[in-house]
């Protein structure tokens, strides 16, 4: 019996032998029983493996048996699997627990339950998704979502709205504001996103046949350095909302009737609009792969997507903000259509910020490094930077779901003529 009183990296990517032996040691002793909550595992049969894909932070496992159980176990390690270079908090995995637990009751069934949390190994039992698909893997394969929008939107307002001042007891909500700040995650996404794709840091991923169109655009345009560090200040000191905090369509799971959310490891007290304009920028992505190809139809369903999520987005949010609001404040005439629009406001501008960092920082996206063709993949990315700055530069002018849409076609337009 191994020692799990103290710490020790238990998911070894170069010794899966040795590391399945000790997974199946833990999950038995963390969740195998039969009363509620637990796994009556077939313990000769079990088995674990490292998949063949996971995130760029944690270690995963998954663990199953002959008689249909399953999960996963999922554990942080002193540096990030991105980069050895990069550290975070080993409390990054318990944050993460509680969160995707407040969000299951906000919306029930909509993210992977959590059996457990382990405070000495940093490490958690989580539901196995693996029969679902990863949305970013299926859209590669121009793959169409119909209730994608129906889904995301509804994930958005209850999540956010119900874990915001406008529903919440101000003294609670300030309580989870100082359990789900981690300042060295924080920093990740302050630096990462909010600042290195404009001041040209030497760890930016450029396409080298871009880098005099990425000089122009983004390295020596100061208009669009003011309004991104206003957005930078902002998800610093705006605590609006309990945010997934990297909510990519590679942290969806989707089956043809449902969809979950996963990986919510940058989760964090910042403002909704980075939530949503994450959302639309991981669209546009999906769009501009589709040009690629051509596939006239997989871009013509990635901005209708764009479009029925704002709009549905917005029409939900009103309607529960009017169900569920508390604050007496709040219920001054004007207000819900005043912090309905800095929500927009900030949907444009982080959108932008998402379409940037995944073109030209560390973190490249694969649906625009995977354009082999080099003219196509120069249009894919300055499709991307062109769109953003009209987001980042003219937030006000967003409102409705087509304003994004147009922007997007606006940004096609234009690259075409620079190519």
């Amino acid at each position: 019996m191994r020692d799990f009183t103290k710490y020790f990296l238990m998911i070894q990517e170069d010794d899966p032998e040795t590391t399945e032996k000790i997974i199946i040691e833990y999950t038995i002793l963390k969740t195998k029983g039969t009363e509620p909550g637990k796994i009556d595992w077939d313990v000769d049969s079990m088995k674990a493996k490292i998949p063949l894909e996971h995130g760029n932070l944690n270690h995963v496992c998954q663990v199953t048996d002959g008689k249909g159980n399953r999960l996963y176990i999922k554990q942080a390690g002193d540096t990030l699997r991105i980069s050895e270079d990069m550290t975070a908090t080993l409390d990054r995995n318990r944050q993460e627990s509680e969160i995707l637990k407040l969000e299951e009751a906000m919306a029930p069934g909509m993210v992977p339950h959590i059996y457990f949390y382990d405070t000495v190994m940093c490490a958690c039992g989580m539901e196995d998704c693996s029969d679902y698909e990863v949305m970013r893997n299926g859209m590669l394969a121009h793959k169409m979502y119909p209730k994608f929008a129906e889904d995301i939107s509804s994930f958005l307002v209850k999540t956010l709205l119900l874990s915001s001042d406008i529903v919440m007891d101000h003294r609670e909500k300030k309580e989870l504001v100082r359990k789900f700040i981690t300042p060295d995650l924080d920093d990740i996404t302050e630096k990462l996103v909010l600042m290195e794709p404009y001041l040209g840091a030497e760890r930016n991923n450029i396409f080298a046949p871009n880098r005099e169109f990425i000089q122009k655009e983004l390295y020596e345009d100061e208009a669009l350095h003011l309004a991104v560090a206003k957005l930078k200040f902002k998800f610093m000191t705006d605590a609006q909302a309990l945010l997934h905090g990297d909510l990519h369509t590679g942290s969806v799971f989707v089956k043809d009737t449902e969809t979950k959310i996963f990986d919510c490891e940058f989760g964090t007290y910042a403002p909704m609009g980075y939530d949503i304009g994450n959302v639309v920028a991981n669209l546009i992505f999906a769009y501009v792969n589709g040009l690629s190809t051509e596939d006239n139809g997989f871009c013509d369903w990635t901005l209708k997507t764009i479009e029925e999520t704002i709009d549905l987005f917005v029409a939900k949010f009103e309607k529960m903000y009017d169900e569920k609001v508390t604050e007496p404040m709040a219920q001054v005439k004007g207000f819900k259509q005043w912090y309905i629009e800095n929500i927009l406001n900030d949907t444009a501008g982080y959108a932008g910020t998402e379409l940037h960092r995944r073109t030209v920082g560390m973190a490249n996206v694969v649906d625009v490094t995977s354009i082999k063709d080099e003219k196509k993949r120069l249009l894919a990315e300055r499709i991307n930077i062109l769109a953003g700055k009209d987001f980042i530069l003219h937030q006000a002018s967003f409102r409705k779901g087509i304003d994004f849409v147009n922007a997007v076609n606006r940004a096609a337009e234009e690259a075409r003529k620079t190519i």
